[in-house]
This record gives structure tokens, sequence and C-alpha cells, in this order.
């Protein structure tokens, strides 16, 4: 999951509260989901400097809506500011983590569009292949659960592990076959892995915290495929209220995050050009979240 999702469930941080914003011209067309002139709607996001932000809020301007975002530190404080009603839509998450957030706290947020699936990366500070990472090595990978099954099914790819299971979107450290796996794996959290980087092997690193390794992300020495259709759990979306699904401002929004130029460029400038930018049908994207919210329920 990137900053925008990615994407799941590490022990929460404290939320900061916002005074909430949601001016429009009549506050009744807001609520009835019409949509209209001049309506201020606060996104959530993690990565406000991110280059597809200043264009998507412009372009948001010149169709009358005014974008106010909120950058959060973490992953783990837009979700419930979302559900609070501290902000109006957040855009940080893939389907994975949402559906473990709504699972854990029994909310309902729910997807209103897509925005790009993003391919996780391994990336090391000592070597330059897989293969040159000796046995009993130690691997880093994110401790939120979505993210960390993910980079899980990664280093199996590489070679680097075994899966008891075989590898699910719920594989965790004690999945980890130690007798059959190459190398040792440790779990820290996601913002801190860059800085860690060096004391490890090698360490899956969430596209978002790359650069704050001093990375390119053409560095990686191993990534899953953004591509494959089962896939679509990992899909990054724009996120709302269940009351709020069918607002048409905000599916405006989406469908200028989806189409507008200057943004995509600074989608894909923002991602080192790694990103595929997605248009997946909203009910594709519900269906998923509903599967992936039923499993997790079933996997506790």
């Amino acid at each position: 999951m990137s900053r925008r999702t990615t994407p799941i469930i590490a022990a929460l941080a404290a939320v900061p509260l916002f005074v909430a914003l949601a001016g429009c011209a009549t506050s009744t067309d807001a609520d009835s989901g019409s949509g209209s002139e001049n309506e201020v709607v606060k996104i959530g996001v993690v990565g406000k400097g991110d280059p597809q932000w200043p264009a998507f809020v412009e372009a948001a301007e010149e169709e009358g809506i005014t974008v106010e975002l909120v950058d959060f530190g973490s992953y783990e404080q837009p979700n419930p500011a979302l559900t609070e009603g501290e902000i109006d839509l957040n855009q940080f998450q893939h389907i994975v983590y949402l559906a473990g957030y709504n699972e854990d706290s029994g909310s309902d947020l729910t997807p209103i569009g897509s925005t790009a699936i993003y391919p996780l990366g391994l990336y090391s500070k000592k070597y330059d292949d897989v293969d040159d990472i000796p046995e009993g090595e130690t691997v880093a990978v994110p401790d939120d659960a979505s993210n960390q099954a993910r980079a899980l099914l990664v280093l199996q790819s590489a070679g680097l592990v075994e899966l008891k299971s075989g590898g699910t979107i719920f594989s965790d450290l004690a999945d980890v076959d130690t007798d059959s796996s190459k190398v040792k794996v440790t779990a820290l959290e996601a913002a801190l892995i860059p800085t860690s980087l060096p004391d490890v092997a090698a360490a899956i690193i969430n596209n978002d915290f790359v650069e704050d390794a001093g990375l390119t992300f053409s560095d990686a020495i191993a990534q899953d495929d953004p591509e494959d259709p089962n896939a679509l759990p990992y899909v990054n979306i724009f996120a709302a209220r269940a009351e709020d699904a069918d607002n048409e401002t905000y599916l405006k929004l989406v469908e200028i995050f989806q189409t507008n130029e200057a943004v995509q460029a600074g989608l894909l400038e923002s991602s080192g050009d790694t990103a595929v930018p997605l248009q997946t049908p909203v009910a594709d994207l519900v269906a998923s979240l509903e599967k992936v919210q039923k499993d997790t329920a079933a996997n506790k």
C-alpha cells in the first residue's frame, strides 16, 4: 500500500482531532449527495506533498470544488478520522487495509473509486541481487497485517522464505516455515523501515517511504506484479462513509483524479513511474471489499 493504500491494522496511534469543515453553498445539497458549487471537501492523505495533490486541488477548484487536504503522519489515522466525520474522504489505502479496518472497528467505510495499484518492492543497502543475500540473514517487513502478508508473498516469490500455507492475504510471521526459509524475517512499523534498512540484509519498503531511505524505485531487487488479476484487493481507493457512497461531489472528485492529465502525471512522478493507474468499476471494488472482509472475519 502506498501512502495512499495501502493499507491494515497496526496498533492505533492517537488520532489528532480536527475541526470538521463541511462548508458548501447549501448544506441540504451536500446532505442529499447532489453536489454544489463551492463545496469544501476535506480529504485525508498520507503524503500531502506528493505531486499529484497540488494538481488535484487545482483541477477540483476549476470545477467549483474546494479541496482541503489533511495530511496524516501514519496509516493508522485517516480511517478513524473518516469514521468520526473529521474528514469527508480519504485516499491512502488499498482494499485489504480497508477490510481489516472495517472488520476490527465495526465501521462501514466503502470504496467510491480506484486510483492505482503499486508494486511492493524489496530493497537493500548491502546486496544488489536477491541471490547475494546469505542464508540466515534478517529481512524486515511491515508490521501491519495486509502489507505484511503481501510482503511475505514477495519474499516467497524471491526464494527467500517458504510459507506453510502457500501464501495468502492473511499470511503473517507465524506462517513462515523457518526450517525451509533462507532468511529470518522481522516486522517493523512501515515508517521506521527506511531508517532500519542499514541494519538488515534487505527490507520490504512501502512506496511512500522508498525515497526516505535514499533509494529510487528502480533500486528494488525484487517486487510483485501489480497487473496480476489476483491483485484486485491491493488496488488503492478513495474511501467514504457508506452514507456518502453516492455523493455526486465526491464521485466528481474521483473522476477528476482518474482523468486529469496533470494529476495522473503527478501520480506517476510520485511513484517513480511504478504506479499502474486504474479506473476499476466501483461495483468490483465493493465486491472485493465484501469478500476480503468476509474472509477476514472467517480467518479470526
